[in-house]
């Protein structure tokens, strides 16, 4: 093993060869007076040591708490910390230093840190190797001087990063023959895995505050989607509505709303775009604006639909390979018929209370809007009764999922339409009651829209 020391102007030098060359570059150091320390007591420390780590959130804290504890059982005189990331050699920065008055977050404010270049210190970064200089003397014209004047031992402890040094930590006495090589591989060997999790405690603060940044603006985004729903449903003579709209995650695809149309009939649409997050949102958003471009009153549920699919074919989802399943309804409320065309989505659920009988309103059906610009949408027209109760759906509600993975089902819609008793808004409850029952409070993997519809 290789005895190192540095000389003024002559650099790192060798005073002995050595037949291992792994060797050469490890000159191991421990400070003598601690080995006769009981092994007990500094398993101790080592075991404090580590508690105070794993309680650690901030990485800045966390290196502080380990400096504190690390020169408890390697004394040293002084001590800084260095990094070559982001920099080309010889350049560094120093992080951290014993004879500073204020520390400085090197995460958050690396433009305050000595920015400095060349001599010693960038030998010793750039080596890549963790060394012993048992016998220092540095030039006055090295960049480092002030931070190493007096000092006359140095161990120097790299932290690899991808397989190079991009910090170094030095530690400094001022007695010559100040370090020992017993310990100094462990001692090498616990500082980086102390540097590996403080870069995954820096990381994860990093990742942390990116969140932070994504689900403010995916908040927005919500907001914006919540404002083009409607506010209040439409008092609609002979028919009571209630409705419940939840995304699975703060934007989603789902879609309602109501359109005034003459002599005293309602356009009701619910639609579903495919997938999830933020494009089904802005499809969503792109959606809602065709809809409300529509020329003229949108009397025609075929028309109105053939209109929304070419729009959406022509601008939107060619390439984007994404589409929308809606179902759109007319409802005459002076003789309580309701016409309607669909674009594949989930049929509605008419549960007739006069003789508790409950079916879909699938009369016509069609591949979703957004695939084919060439579509020709078929309608059909259901005659209500008072007494009569429409559920409108997104298949988010009929997809919801148990702990074991069963679908909710159409089955346990029609339990619930059983009652005829509730108002409409009693209804939505119980219908939302049930679904947070049966998938025990899981997170919905899907957005949920339910529209409930009381014809009187």
């Amino acid at each position: 093993m290789a005895e190192t020391s540095w000389k003024r102007g002559s650099g790192l030098q060798s005073s002995t060869a050595s037949s291992n060359p792994a060797a050469e570059s490890i000159v191991a150091v421990y400070e003598p007076s601690h080995l006769s320390r009981n092994w007990q007591e500094r398993l101790e420390v080592i075991v404090e040591t580590m508690r105070e780590m794993s309680r650690q959130t901030d990485p800045q804290a966390m290196v502080a708490a380990y400096g504190r504890r690390m020169r408890t059982l390697i004394p040293a005189d002084r001590w800084l910390s260095l990094s070559r990331r982001d920099l080309a050699e010889p350049h560094f920065r120093v992080t951290r230093y014993s004879g500073w008055d204020e520390e400085i977050n090197p995460w958050k404010s690396p433009e305050r840190l000595p920015l400095l270049q060349g001599g010693l210190v960038a030998d010793l970064i750039y080596g890549d190797e963790p060394l012993i200089i048992n016998d220092l003397d540095v030039d006055l014209d090295d960049p480092a001087f002030d931070f190493l004047s007096g000092m006359r031992s140095l161990m120097a402890i790299p932290l690899y990063d991808s397989g190079v040094a991009l910090n170094m930590v030095l530690s400094l006495k001022e007695a010559p023959e100040g370090f020992h090589h017993e310990q100094f591989p462990e001692i090498v060997q616990t500082s980086n895995l102390f540097g590996r999790a403080t870069s995954n405690l820096v990381l994860a603060d990093r990742l942390e505050t990116a969140y932070e940044t994504v689900d403010q603006e995916l908040k927005a985004v919500a907001d914006i989607q919540t404002s083009l729903l409607p506010e209040t449903l439409p008092n609609i003579p002979t028919m009571g509505l209630a409705a419940d709209y939840r995304t699975a995650r703060r934007a989603g695809g789902d879609y309602y709303d109501f359109f005034a149309l003459p002599e005293g009939r309602w356009g009701i649409l619910i639609a579903d775009v495919s997938g999830h997050g933020t494009p089904a949102a802005v499809l969503m958003a792109v959606t809602h604006s065709i809809a409300h471009m529509y020329p003229g009153p949108a009397t025609s549920p075929a028309k109105f639909l053939r209109f929304l699919n070419e729009q959406l074919c022509r601008r939107y989802t060619e390439k984007s390979g994404m589409f929308v399943t809606a179902f759109y309804g007319v409802y005459n409320a002076d003789v309580r018929t309701l016409a309607y065309a669909s674009a594949g989505h989930n049929p509605p659920r008419l549960k007739r209370c006069s003789c508790g009988t409950v079916f879909s309103l699938d009369g016509v059906g069609n591949v979703p809007l957004g695939v084919t610009d060439d579509t020709q949408y078929g309608e059909c027209s259901e005659q209500l009764f008072p007494g009569d109760r429409i559920l409108f759906y997104t298949d988010g509600i009929v997809e919801s999922q148990s702990r074991t993975g069963e679908l909710f089902g159409v089955g346990l819609l029609d339990e619930v339409l059983t009652d005829c008793e509730s108002s409409e808004q009693q209804l939505l409850t119980k219908l939302l009651t049930r679904i947070e029952e049966f998938t025990a409070g899981s997170p919905a993997i899907d957005d949920r829209t339910l529209l409930v519809a009381d014809i009187r």
